[in-house]
């Protein structure tokens, strides 16, 4: 007799374990059905993430003089929200691919006697997710808030599901809005990127020559005070730069680059001794260098090289790189010529310089 109690006792411990946590931890809220009165045209939302510090919906009450319980929907509140967007909102998922993240979504509730007070707040944020390497990167577009306040009897609890798809749907409406509003404007948005590039050639009577085939150079441009110190007959700085502006039109980025090739008078000089046309001829070669790296420069930008994300980030490295190439080639020219002391030298430099002038379209 006492075996069979003892294997009795055994048995029903583990099914009482069992029993005991398949109880569900709260309640469950299911976002009832709601068309949004809009198909997306350029996106689709691809995921619904909780991007809150804390998880879980709240806690609300469901009968007078009981405590609140806490509630949240199927699989969590983001798992609940994903799942209504996804079986109402028709989507196409060859557009572009957007994340709708949880800022807020929580609810709050106060009892007096049968009467319950709620707050429910909702905040996300929508996230363009573009393709860098094979990696989605989220870009935010924009945020929607809101706050609905309400008063209901502790036994119905419809209003709470109704605020919080209300707040979704007013939410998805938003953002679709935006799109369609901003969507042709907004460089984050844009598809593709129209280039024009431009040469700055304009002199005028300044401290700054740009270069230009029809204003060679002068001895006069070299004003700054000789260098006594220096080894050198003269010196010259020539350098290129660019300047850029941007607007969307029609979900285009539109990009003017104007180049600049120029040198600098005041930080330009020559001694006496070689005031004549050959040194003049070497100092110029330096000049036509740092126009022939502009067009190399130049050459490294084109549609397919830029990055809609980042194409600013794209034409400053090649700037960079252009730059340093200049240096080097500068630096290769002098020491080849011995800085115009080597005529030989010096003539097979002004017959490379010139191949380059003319295979750039600069000469003739």
């Amino acid at each position: 007799m006492n075996n069979r109690i003892g294997v009795t006792i055994l048995l029903s411990i583990p099914l009482f374990t069992l029993f005991f946590s398949a109880r569900p931890s709260g309640d469950i809220l299911t976002l009832q059905p709601e068309l949004p009165g809009f198909t997306p045209a350029t996106y689709h939302i691809a995921t619904v993430t909780d991007a809150r510090p804390t998880p879980g919906f709240g806690r609300w009450f469901t009968a007078a003089g009981q405590p609140a319980t806490s509630v949240d929907l199927p699989g969590g509140t983001a798992a609940g929200i994903g799942q209504f967007v996804r079986q109402n909102l028709k989507q196409n998922k060859s557009t572009r691919a957007v994340a709708m993240r949880l800022r807020e979504c929580k609810v709050v509730e106060t009892a007096q006697g049968n009467r319950i007070s709620g707050t429910l707040t909702f905040a996300v944020t929508f996230e363009l997710l573009r393709n860098a390497d094979g990696e989605a990167i989220p870009v935010k577009l924009n945020e929607f808030r809101t706050k609905s306040q309400y008063t209901r009897p502790a036994s119905q609890t419809q209003v709470v599901e109704q605020s919080l798809r209300q707040s979704v749907v007013a939410s998805l409406r938003a953002f679709d809005t935006y799109i369609k509003k901003e969507g042709l404007s907004d460089s984050r948005l844009a598809t593709r990127i129209n280039l024009v590039i431009q040469d700055y050639v304009r002199n005028r009577d300044n401290d700054t020559v740009f270069y230009s085939l029809d204003r060679p150079l002068i001895w006069a441009d070299f004003q700054a005070p000789p260098r006594t110190a220096s080894r050198y007959a003269a010196e010259i700085n020539p350098n290129f730069a660019y300047e850029g502006r941007s607007k969307v039109v029609n979900g285009t980025v539109e990009l003017t680059l104007t180049m600049k090739t120029f040198m600098l008078k005041s930080s330009s000089w020559v001694k006496p001794p070689a005031l004549n046309a050959y040194s003049l001829n070497h100092e110029q070669r330096h000049f036509d260098i740092a126009r022939i790296i502009t067009e190399r420069f130049k050459s490294k930008l084109h549609p397919d090289s830029l990055s809609i994300e980042d194409y600013n980030s794209n034409i400053q490295y090649q700037f960079l790189e252009s730059y340093r190439e200049m240096s080097r080639l500068q630096e290769l020219y002098d020491s080849e010529t011995n800085h115009g002391l080597n005529v030989s030298a010096q003539e097979r430099w002004n017959a490379r310089i010139d191949a380059d002038l003319k295979m750039y379209g600069i000469k003739k």
